[in-house]
């Protein structure tokens, strides 16, 4: 049969019952747009992500307390562990134990709100280094001053502000530096400004509020230990060798012979980008193959419908086998049917999970500071087509062989 022919008698079965071969459909189309959407969004998380640790820089390599944490309940419990002290500090900053060292600066985690008469504003409270913010994150003053080392090594009770923090707590008030703000009761003097810039590395700058971690320490948090010790490398080719000079100092300072009791692990933007693309990709399968099970049911349907097509359309089939038709002919154009019936469901499913996850993107970058960029996966689009065309040739070659072996002559009497 003419490949022409076959596509006008199957779009003309399919058009006598339009509103049953959607709802046939139904099932593939909901499938694909799924799978659209999820390859989509999981893109953009993978490429937000990307971008937000590629503001750390490949030369950074951050160290934190415990054992490496194996999901988000591990990773809270690591910031209440207190292995990681001032003497680590001190064995990190000398050279022969880490010669490829060249900024090191501890970070304390502030719990708590701040105020300023009566107005409350909840940030995030961070005991560091000024001059490494700004280094890291490309982050800018509006005004004032950075703090420096001389305030760390003092315990000075000043703070630098993000642009957010000054706009909720002192509203219309033009001068903002030298003005008093409280954190778990005690006073600091606003020093520093920072221009607006949204989302970095998984905090937003314009919600922050940078203290002296020595302040943070010992007059906010009122502990001993330190919550992560951040680094960095000369060079960005000698990260892997750093990685292995800090376990070597850290286990020397902690007494540990056994590499699996360390209380303390290393983490590189790499490493980071390595562990979530493999949290991602394993999302992803598991949601799929959810995705796969509605494909199957869909594909189940389809077979159904076109058992139910078969059966109604029984005089035809006894009629073209009468008129010269034979069984492969028959067998092809239910095939072409079922095909062209989850294919057109399969096209339908991928712009519907554009639609969709462009949607998405539109109402997360109008509702949050997240750079979210929308990503056509193309390959799950293509993948979505195959999908398509596979259920119509597996779910529809049932229908088609009992078609095709049905006897003229009974058929034409079917009644």
């Amino acid at each position: 049969m003419k490949i022409k022919y076959l596509y006008k008698t199957a779009f003309t079965g399919l058009k006598t019952n339009k509103v049953r071969s959607f709802l046939t459909i139904l099932g593939i189309v909901i499938g694909i747009s799924a799978i659209i959407l999820i390859f989509s969004l999981g893109k953009g998380v993978e490429s937000l992500i990307t971008g937000e640790l590629s503001g750390m820089g490949a030369d950074t390599i951050v160290i934190r307390p415990g054992q490496e944490p194996k999901g988000l309940n591990d990773l809270a419990e690591t910031l209440f562990l207190d292995s990681l002290t001032d003497k680590d500090v001190e064995a990190l900053k000398r050279k022969n134990n880490v010669p490829n060292l060249s900024k090191i600066a501890p970070a304390v985690i502030v719990s708590g709100s701040i105020s300023y008469k009566g107005e409350t504003f909840r940030g995030t409270n961070l005991g560091w280094t000024a001059d490494l913010m700004e280094e890291m994150y490309g982050v800018e003053l509006e005004s004032g001053v950075l703090f420096d080392e001389r305030d760390i090594r003092n315990k000075a009770s000043v703070v630098i502000i993000g642009s957010k923090v000054k706009d909720e707590l002192f509203e219309d008030e033009e001068n903002v530096l030298g003005k008093n703000i409280r954190i778990k009761g005690r006073n600091l003097k606003v020093v520093g400004i920072f221009s607006s810039r949204g989302q970095v590395a998984g905090f937003n700058i314009d919600e922050i509020v940078l203290i002296p971690y020595s302040t943070a320490q010992v007059y906010l948090m009122g502990i001993n230990y330190y919550h992560e010790i951040i680094t960095k490398a000369d060079d960005p080719e000698n990260v892997s060798k750093m990685v292995t000079d800090i376990e070597e100092t850290l286990r020397e300072q902690h007494d540990i012979t056994d590499p699996s009791k360390d209380d303390f692990f290393v983490v590189t933007p790499e490493g980071m980008l390595d562990q979530i693309g493999s949290i991602l990709g394993a999302l992803t399968i598991f949601l799929s193959a959810v995705v796969g099970i509605a494909l199957v049911v869909g594909g189940v349907g389809v077979m159904n419908i076109m058992l139910v097509s078969v059966t109604e359309r029984t005089k035809e089939i006894g009629l073209r086998k009468a008129i010269g038709a034979t069984n492969s002919d028959i067998l092809t154009q239910f095939l072409f049917e079922a095909m062209i019936l989850t294919i057109t469901g399969g096209i339908i499913g991928i712009l519907l999970g554009a639609s969709l996850s462009l949607v998405s993107t539109i109402l997360i970058v109008s509702f949050s500071t997240y750079s979210w960029t929308f990503i056509f996966p193309i390959g799950a689009a293509v993948l979505g087509i195959v999908v398509s065309a596979g259920i119509g040739l597996v779910f529809g070659l049932y229908p088609a062989r009992k078609a095709s072996h049905k006897s003229p002559i009974e058929a034409l009497r079917y009644e």
